[in-house]
């Protein structure tokens, strides 16, 4: 039997369904899903099995043009996910072709390393006509030697299969690279805390856009079989912290209950979870949060 086994960045804008279509691809949630851009911060992998073949999605943060510190450090971790990546696929949504944003990724296509195999993937294709997607189609492929184009909506599943079985045919022959259950390389304490990153981001909307993290703390495994887990939201002012708790506790209440039911969906077992929020005023200028986060400190240097 030939096993195949490859490493599949997945690049893109912020917001154009890279999280999305990798879950799809997993068919599990392991990677935070939200309508904010730049939600992705560290490169999470998810593991999908296709006959033989062992895909590893590497999920980049997207990729923008970078102003502070973070952002830059973001970028870069995307860039390096997509040099050290055997097969890369650029994401681009649709009904809104090629943006300026767009244009600045295949110009950074080009510097990297050649014979890439680099596949495009149109997602969101049911908020377009036909020919509209083939003359983007055609812009796109014009622009930049696509190995491949696929045409998919990472949100219901369409063209999802076609891309996936691509895929598992381009990457090497390998053995795989991780048990076959396996489903995400991350932690499951910064699983758990991208999880309430996410009921946080969903519940906050623009009042905290990203001066917030969340880190678990403490995991304890209980001899009835459920977890103890207890978790900080740092923030970055006191003021912060308020629109964190809500008023009289609710919105931490709601964001405890709604994070404590996924964690249980995920583990398949009950869990206790306790939320604290703490202000930490230059978080974002801390080494130590950011190798937490899988980024590199230094690459939010100017």
């Amino acid at each position: 039997m030939t096993t195949r086994a490859g490493f599949i960045a997945l690049i893109g804008e912020p917001n154009a369904g890279k999280s999305t279509l990798t879950n799809r691809m997993v068919g599990a949630k392991v990677s935070i899903v939200t309508h904010k851009v730049q939600t992705t911060r560290t490169r999470i992998r998810g593991v999908a099995m296709e006959g033989e073949s062992q895909l590893v999605f590497v999920d980049t943060p997207g990729l923008f043009k970078p102003r502070r510190r973070l952002d830059r450090a973001m970028v870069a971790a995307a860039w390096g996910g997509a040099s050290d990546a055997d097969i890369i696929v650029l994401l681009i949504e649709a009904h809104r072709g090629m943006t300026d944003g767009v244009k600045r990724i295949l110009d950074g296509l080009q510097d990297l390393p050649r014979g890439r195999k680099v596949a495009l993937a149109i997602n969101k294709i049911d908020r377009v006509k036909a020919e509209d997607l083939l003359a983007l189609t055609q812009k796109m492929n014009e622009a930049y030697p696509f190995a491949e184009t696929f045409m998919i909506s990472a949100e219901r599943g369409h063209g999802v299969d076609a891309l996936r079985k691509w895929l598992a045919e381009q990457v090497p022959e390998s053995p795989w690279l991780y048990p076959e259950d396996q489903i995400a390389d991350l932690p499951m304490r910064m699983i758990a805390a991208e999880m309430t990153r996410e009921k946080l981001t969903l519940r906050l909307h623009q009042e905290l856009p990203y001066q917030l993290t969340v880190e678990t703390e403490h995991w304890e495994e209980r001899e009835d079989g459920s977890a103890r887990i207890d978790q900080i939201i740092y923030v970055t002012r006191d003021g912060h912290k308020g629109i964190v708790l809500g008023k009289k506790g609710e919105t931490i209440k709601s964001v405890s209950q709604a994070s404590r039911a996924e964690l249980e969906e995920f583990l398949g077992r009950k869990v206790h979870l306790f939320l604290q929020v703490k202000v930490r005023e230059n978080w974002l200028e801390e080494a130590e949060r950011y190798s937490e986060m899988g980024l590199e400190f230094k690459d939010g240097n100017a």
